[in-house]
């Protein structure tokens, strides 16, 4: 830690002239933190100073990586923003006051008085803070995730529960703004220092695997090397070729979506990977035929980044190949000056900016979208809205898709033409009535893919939207911006309206999910509101959702932890508290559900019997003495249920549903069929879900089903009707 080794770095790009500030800013920082500690037990100017270098790695300005040296001066040792000004300039002080800013907003701990709703709103309210500042002065955020990649790499001097709140606000909101923001040599370091806190045996277990293979796959890598350098040298092209690392939380996603798929670790191609810089563009182009003409490339994993850049502007070929015809093997292909970019982001450009050229120009239209944003969310008051836009809306992977004009729009990637036309207009949104793709018509729920070209069809009468585009179920919407534009519509509507339909929705999902009505008035307190008609409009204008009530109900049966006894699971994923593991059963008279209020029933030789506390048999059991109290555990297990649908008879009916029900991996264990003289008809199905929020889900799609005319859950006193 000298201040040598900073100016070293710096000189690399800076102009002498500059490090004058640098060295300045360093011996002002090691004065005012003299004497003073971390909890790690090293110097309190070893943050800063790493700070700085880090910043100098990134090649950031001389006033960044001042203030990246002052940052904890103003707030640590009683300096004043004026004493900082009046030593370094307007400049330097205005980057400080802005970090300042964002550290007195750090994550209370999980175990703290605080309630989480308000954490949640401290973490929005940072959040707030943090976009603001990078709208003002990108800089103030470059410093924040050099001051977090520090904070990361000694995580260790404080108490697990603290690294782990810190380890998950990284995950979700740091390495993600880092991903944004372009700057690849920050995100997966703090993605994979997260990782290391959050899940440390999974990190263990991808660590040791990839050590496994460490040999065997440097001795690949060489030799790809050499045949492409030889190739290369054979055609005239001058290339810098090494291999790529492949970053430990990066590697268990992937592995999470092979398995899914159905595939092994050894099967991931990009494991071994080998990178190539080229000075143009036309030598790219040139270097991947080279490629494929010394390997067979894979199917499907061609992607061309050139022309079709990534939203935080990444540029690169991709192409995989099998090396020997055995090896799955990624390449990328890139100019050393798109190189420069993948690694450093918006601040590659940044030292530019000052001068006012086209790279100044650039750095502004690539944080376009961040300006955009703010004026979308001055009107998201809540905590729980806002979080929820800035991480669908930013942090999500993006799509892009054209207008029949050629504009070009990037939308959160699941997004539908719903969003799409919120996106170009409010107005166009709420007059939506079908939507073309590529010239052909398409569903109002279908996701959008790179390069689509959409067209909207609007109705000619402002008919507004649909209220079933707010149900998350129905997948009409993905981006925060469209719902909350659909929620403005139907709060604008009469209050009276608004709680007649939330009545309607609400008692309709309480008949799904086999509540009585009269638990209206619990549920409305669940949400905080003592008013039942401001609960009821709230429903009604959307701002609360039915899968959102399903959520509500469920978490209220989540196990708390039990002091006097370690009680493990049963069979039936119940816990029968105060005493040891029992044998349960879950009762077929009303077949309770994780979410279900429950009461167990202790029998003469069949262990505990799980009934629902409205259960009839609860209700009228003279000998209360054998009613204990029992909660749903942790055991993942399946859990049956019955339900009725009641639709007009047509073919493919069945077929329908139950390929609805596969989609959501819901088993039919058995199917009644009763037909009407009417042309209706009733079926009755036994399935087996995970709870309450699965079986809302899955019968808010069932109701879309074509033909049918009203779905509920049942018990198994339910007659069948004949269809005489």
């Amino acid at each position: 830690m000298t201040a040598e080794a900073l100016l070293e770095k710096a000189g690399r790009y800076l102009p002498p002239e500059k490090l004058g500030l640098v060295s300045a800013a360093y011996d002002y920082a090691a004065k005012a933190h003299q004497g003073q500690l971390r909890k790690s037990g090293e110097p309190y100017l070893e943050h800063p100073f790493q700070v700085a270098m880090t910043l100098a790695g990134l090649q950031l300005d001389a006033t960044s990586v001042a203030a990246a040296l002052l940052h904890d001066v103003t707030e640590d040792c009683g300096v004043s923003l004026r004493q900082i000004e009046e030593k370094f300039g307007a400049e330097v002080a205005h980057l400080v006051d802005g970090v300042s800013k964002l550290g007195k907003l750090a994550l209370p701990l999980p175990g703290e008085l605080q309630q989480r709703t308000s954490v949640r709103e401290q973490q929005a309210e940072s959040l707030r803070k943090m976009l603001v500042a990078m709208a003002e002065d990108l800089r103030v955020v470059f410093i924040k995730l050099a001051d977090r990649l520090h904070n990361m790499r000694t995580l260790a001097a404080l108490p697990p529960d603290r690294q782990k709140a810190i380890a998950r606000e990284t995950l979700e909101i740091y390495a993600p703004l880092a991903h944004r923001l372009g700057i690849w040599e920050l995100k997966w370091q703090l993605e994979d220092l997260a990782f290391h806190y959050l899940e440390p045996r999974k990190y263990s277990q991808i660590a040791k695997l990839v050590a496994n293979r460490r040999t065997e796959r440097e001795e690949i890598i060489d030799s790809v090397m050499q045949t492409l350098k030889s190739e290369f040298e054979r055609l005239g092209l001058t290339a810098d070729i090494s291999g790529r690392p492949k970053h430990l939380y990066s590697i268990s996603q992937k592995i999470e979506r092979y398995a899914a798929q159905g595939r092994q670790f050894d099967e991931i191609y990009d494991l071994l990977a080998v990178r190539v810089l080229v000075e143009t563009i036309p030598e790219c182009y040139f270097a991947v035929g080279i490629v494929h003409n010394l390997w067979h490339p894979i199917p499907g994993a061609f992607d061309d980044y050139i022309a079709n850049p990534k939203p935080n502007g990444y540029q690169s070929l991709h192409t995989a190949v099998l090396f020997k015809g055995t090896t799955p093997l990624e390449i990328q292909i890139r100019t050393r000056e798109m190189h420069r970019v993948a690694e450093f982001g918006v601040a590659a450009h940044w030292r530019y900016k000052e001068g006012g050229d086209k790279k100044g120009i650039e750095v502004e239209e690539r944080i376009g979208w961040l300006r955009q944003l703010i004026d979308w969310h001055r009107e998201l008051a809540g905590a729980e809205e806002f979080l929820e836009s800035v991480k669908t809306d930013i942090f999500n992977d993006q799509v892009f898709v054209f207008t029949p004009k050629g504009e070009i729009k990037d939308l959160p990637k699941g997004a539908t033409p719903v969003d799409f036309a919120y996106r170009i207009h409010t107005d166009l949104g709420n007059r939506c009535v079908g939507a073309k793709v590529n010239g052909r018509m398409v569903p109002l729920d279908y996701q959008l893919s790179n390069g689509n070209v959409v067209e909207i069809l609007v109705s000619k009468k402002d008919k507004g939207p649909s209220r079933d585009w707010l149900s998350p179920n129905l997948g009409y919407v993905k981006s925060s911006h469209a719902r909350e534009k659909i929620r403005q519509y139907f709060k604008k509507q009469e209050r009276d309206e608004n709680i007649e339909l939330g009545r309607e929705m609400l008692d309709k999902e309480l008949k799904h999910l086999g509540f009585k009505l009269s638990d209206r008035e619990d549920i409305a307190r669940l949400f905080k509101y003592d008013n039942m008609d401001d609960f009821l409009a709230a429903v009604g204008c959307g701002d609360v959702s039915v899968q959102t009530i399903a959520l509500k109900l469920a978490a209220q049966e989540q196990p708390k932890p039990v002091v006097e006894t370690t009680v493990k699971p049963s069979t039936s994923g119940v816990q029968v508290l105060g005493v040891g593991d029992l044998l349960t059963n879950l009762a077929k008279c009303c077949n309770p559900v994780p979410g279900d209020l429950i009461m167990g029933y202790v029998t003469r030789n069949r262990g505990i019997t799980i009934h629902r506390r409205d259960c009839y048999n609860v209700v009228h059991e003279d000998e209360k003495e054998r009613l204990v109290r029992v909660e749903w555990g942790r055991a993942d297990v399946h859990y049956p249920v019955k339900m009725q649908v009641e639709a007009w008879d047509r073919v493919g009916l069945v077929r329908d549903i139950s390929t609805l029900l596969a989609e959501d991996k819901v088993n039919i264990t058995n199917m009644n069929v009763s037909e009407h003289k009417d042309h209706t008809t009733s079926l009755y199905f036994n399935l087996e879900t995970t709870g309450l929020p699965q079986l809302s889900r899955i019968m808010s799609r069932i109701e879309t089903v074509p033909g049918v005319i009203s779905i509920a859950r049942v018990g198994d006193d339910t007659t069948v009707k004949s269809g005489s």
